[in-house]
């Protein structure tokens, strides 16, 4: 099995790295493969509402210039998918929104690419605006109909300066319990392959209120 993990921070080993290395390492101890990849830094366009990965069908974002496109298929190899980002003004960084839109968008309209994989997510924070943040992700996740494991809090980490996330050792219990709970869902969901039947997918029902 094998996870994608995605760093939303600017910075390459700043805290949500930290925060994504204590949960990786508990899925590599369980034998679980983890690739974790560095968007923060990267210049990245935003959705333009265009549709033509709707209408192209090939599971492309058209928007070129970026590898957007090459993570939206790792993820669609992936049995699960990590998201952390740095909160900025109470929200997740710009880079990751724009990242999630275009990915999130193109997995929907062919065929929800990431339909039951396990999915997870996680703030890296200073203060305050942890969850608010680590909401915005999770609306990504839930809208895909993926499968979310749980620690025994909300999945934010505190600190300031790069690494100083290690020294908040609740949120490093979150992130190890995170990790675990995780692995241990990727095995139920592995083992019960061929064994517990899948729900069929619905096609999507849309309703304006403005007529």
């Amino acid at each position: 099995m094998k996870v994608v993990a995605f760093n939303g921070s600017p910075k390459s080993e700043g805290n949500t790295y930290h925060s994504v290395k204590i949960i990786s390492d508990e899925l590599e101890r369980e034998g679980i493969q983890t690739e974790i990849i560095h968007i923060g830094s990267k210049t990245i366009s935003g959705c333009i509402a265009c549709n033509q990965c709707g209408k192209n069908k090939d599971e492309k974002c058209v928007l070129p210039g970026d590898d957007v496109n090459i993570w939206i298929q790792k993820m669609k190899e992936a049995d699960g998918i990590i998201l952390g980002s740095p909160v900025h003004y109470s929200s997740i960084s710009a880079t990751m929104k724009s990242f999630l839109d275009r990915a999130f968008f193109v997995a929907g309209a062919n065929k929800n690419l990431y339909r039951h994989k396990v999915g997870t997510a996680f703030t890296a924070v200073r203060r305050s605006g942890g969850i608010p943040a680590l909401d915005d992700l999770y609306h990504y996740l839930t809208f895909s109909e993926m499968l979310i494991p749980s620690s025994n809090y909300w999945n934010v980490i505190h600190g300031a300066r790069p690494g100083e996330v290690l020294s908040d050792e609740e949120g490093v219990q979150i992130m190890r319990i995170l990790g675990k709970n995780m692995a241990w869902l990727l095995k139920l969901v592995e083992n019960g392959k061929g064994i517990v039947v899948e729900p069929e997918m619905e096609q999507k029902s849309f309703m304006n209120f403005i007529r």
